[in-house]
């Protein structure tokens, strides 16, 4: 049995697959696609949702929508949560840790919120994430539940000639850090990425859990151009310091020409964006207030990142291999 401070930095056994899970065929639904929104990590925030849904409703040719882990988190307010769930599972969406731990009758003890946090994670952050997730558990239903864990881990999805792997985490745990920024820039963490892509047979990973953003180019044995590691961060927070729009990932034939684009490179006859959500600062702080008030766990974990974004820059995003 691990030691009570080790929940929410275990990985349960269930959250774990594998990269050849990724050498299937794409899902009939996210197949032949011309533009793909990869929507992570949105936590509950109902204002960028709206955002994520008027710009999709704008794109054009053949489309897919798909929300990979965590789109609740924040939203412990009963209607807010039915109102979120709602509108996501109109789409293609993933289990996060948060929509598993949920959904589960009988929670671990060990997983805890199941976001298997680092070492670089304080504890006092890790305990406030645990009583967050036990919060939340008291706006679902037993039918939302039902829902959240009817929903699959990974995705295989086909924009073009691309094939992406969908995923949360990384390749091979819901809730991995392998594709955290902070991991990338460590040669043998690229190493062990080239490795997943060996595997997997996709061009590219697209994730969130991690929480800031990265498109991490890395060469691959066998594969005549580079893949990618596309992972948007956080949709339903800032990502940049000083600029206080939520992120997600486009993949499209077709390069988006709004303002809002904020990171893009060229790949496989593709345009991989990152395009910032923009919302009212006021309304989302306001929202956020009105559920966790000064004073409580998310607030003393998030509010600041909310006001004013995290230590973290557009030019840390796009990183290429030497």
């Amino acid at each position: 049995m691990n030691a009570p401070s080790s929940a929410g930095r275990s990985c349960p056994l269930h959250y774990q697959y594998g990269p050849d899970v990724f050498c299937s065929a794409p899902d009939p639904c996210l197949s032949d696609l011309e533009t793909l929104y990869l929507v992570g990590g949105l936590y509950g925030n109902e204002l960028a949702l709206h955002e994520v849904l008027r710009l999709f409703a704008q794109e054009t040719g053949r489309k897919r929508l798909v929300f990979n882990g965590d789109f609740h988190w924040f939203d412990t307010d009963p209607a807010t949560f039915a109102r979120v769930q709602a509108a996501v599972l109109q789409h293609v969406a993933l289990r996060g840790n948060v929509e598993t731990e949920l959904a589960d009758s009988q929670p671990d003890p060990d997983a805890g919120c199941g976001c298997a946090y680092p070492d670089w994670v304080g504890q006092e952050v890790v305990s406030r994430s645990n009583r967050i997730l036990q919060q939340l558990r008291t706006a679902t239903t037993p039918q939302q539940r039902q829902q959240l864990a009817a929903l699959p881990m990974w995705r295989v999805a086909q924009v073009g000639r691309m094939r992406v792997g969908v995923v949360h985490g990384d390749a091979q745990s819901l809730a991995g850090w392998g594709f955290a920024q902070e991991h990338l820039r460590q040669p043998e963490q690229r190493e062990q990425v080239r490795r997943w892509f060996e595997r997997a047979q996709v061009h590219a990973f697209a994730s969130s859990h991690t929480c800031l953003p990265v498109f991490q180019q890395v060469k691959v044995p066998g594969q005549t151009q580079p893949a990618w590691v596309l992972n948007n961060g956080a949709a339903g927070m800032p990502n940049f310091q000083g600029d206080l729009s939520g992120l997600f990932t486009r993949i499209s034939v077709l390069p988006f020409e709004g303002p809002q684009q904020r990171c893009s490179v060229q790949a496989h006859g593709l345009h991989l964006q990152a395009i910032a959500i923009e919302t009212s600062a006021e309304q989302v702080q306001q929202r956020f207030l009105q559920q966790w008030p000064e004073g409580s766990d998310a607030h003393a974990s998030y509010f600041s990142r909310i006001a004013a974004g995290p230590a973290y820059r557009e030019a840390d995003v796009i990183r290429w291999e030497i």
